[in-house]
């Protein structure tokens, strides 16, 4: 039965393997799971104190007398746990990363590797830059503007959970946002694009980060806007990375010596692999014995090299050594002796076979058949 069957069972070698990539990825997800735990061990005695950072941008804009209140029973107990446990999984987001390069790295090329090694730690870097603009930036100016537009006589008290998700949204939304750069080099890396073509499409870039930064921040042109500047600032950073990468890329192309097969070599070259032989054409025939040369017909000119001057001769390929003129003569003339020796030695033990004998073998008639003039 064949092993592609879907009867047939895996080898146990296929089990192994397949289990061993099981338990790696056990023991990673584990590691992941006690540095999360450790970081919120760490931070949950200042849970209080953490949230009351968080809400620091609204807070100093709330009118006097006002501040915020908690509508359900158990959120202030949760809401710090909540803020506390989503911090955690930020900080440690560096060692997630570095478990879970550390299981695919063994799986990717060389130049996977170096590609994927920066984009990583650059998409991290960029993701934090993002949370930080959001809450030193974006956070005083959208919540000055939100206290100073409620109507006369409406006291802003925001609800703790309600606060808490809308600044989770607005640091996902920066931080996704900040990786402009990272997702153009990936487009222009993979050949899904180039940097010509997203230079021509650059009033539709700026279109797209308008229309994400309405959908990803309040309704308010404030922090819409405050979102599409980076990300169109940031979009021209990526293009100006990709097209240095462009450039060094073409520059290592033309460079030779990073050409490490070519057509000299003997081993993946044209004609040159295992057992290729020395012919070059239709009139080459069959290969010349070990220590001669194919002679040339009388008449014909020898063919014209058309090869490389750096690619080796079919004799240098094969090991076979040319015979000089007189080696050759002297080889011709051994030949022909050999072939006059036998047919002499054919004529003289020549004698009559069983079909002469038949010959002169008279029929029933008594007469004897003529033998063929042949």
């Amino acid at each position: 039965m064949s092993k592609t069957s879907p009867g047939v069972e895996p080898t146990e070698e296929a089990t192994e393997t397949l289990l061993s990539h099981l338990i790696e990825l056990r023991d990673r997800v584990l590691r992941m799971f006690i540095a999360v735990l450790v970081v919120f061990l760490i931070l949950f005695p200042f849970a209080n104190q953490l949230y009351t950072f968080l809400a620091d941008p609204l807070m100093a804009h709330l009118p006097e007398g006002t501040s915020m209140i908690a509508i359900e029973v158990a959120a202030p107990f949760l809401i710090p746990f909540k803020l506390t446990l989503l911090l955690a999984v930020a900080i440690s987001i560096p060692y997630l990363l570095y478990q879970l390069w550390a299981f695919i790295a063994p799986g990717l090329y060389q130049h996977e590797k170096s590609l994927a090694g920066p984009l990583v730690a650059s998409s991290t870097i960029l993701f934090y830059l993002g949370m930080a603009f959001a809450y030193f930036v974006v956070f005083p100016l959208i919540f000055a503007f939100f206290t100073a537009a409620a109507p006369e006589g409406v006291d802003v008290m925001t609800d703790i959970s309600r606060y808490l998700d809308f600044v989770i949204l607005l640091f996902i939304a920066f931080g996704i946002a900040f990786e402009m750069p990272v997702a153009t080099i990936l487009l222009v890396t993979m050949g899904a694009t180039t940097t010509e073509k997203l230079a021509a499409k650059r009033p539709y870039v700026i279109v797209g980060v308008f229309l994400v930064g309405m959908v990803l921040t309040p309704p308010d042109i404030i922090s819409q806007t405050l979102l599409a500047l980076p990300m169109w600032l940031l979009f021209e950073v990526g293009l100006i990375l990709a097209r240095i990468m462009e450039r060094r890329k073409a520059e290592q192309k033309a460079t030779p010596e990073d050409d490490p097969e070519g057509p000299d070599d003997p081993e993946g070259g044209p004609g040159g692999g295992p057992g290729a032989g020395p012919q070059s054409g239709p009139d080459s025939g069959p290969a010349p014995r070990s220590g001669t040369t194919r002679p040339e017909p009388a008449g014909r000119a020898p063919a014209a090299d058309t090869s490389d001057e750096t690619r080796p001769s079919p004799a240098a390929r094969t090991g076979y050594t040319p015979l000089s003129e007189a080696e050759m003569d002297a080889e011709l003339d051994r030949i022909e002796a050999e072939d006059a020796r036998r047919g002499n030695a054919s004529a003289g033990n020549r004698t009559d076979g069983p079909d002469d004998a038949a010959d002169d073998t008279p029929d029933e008639s008594g007469d004897r058949p003529e033998r063929d003039p042949r």
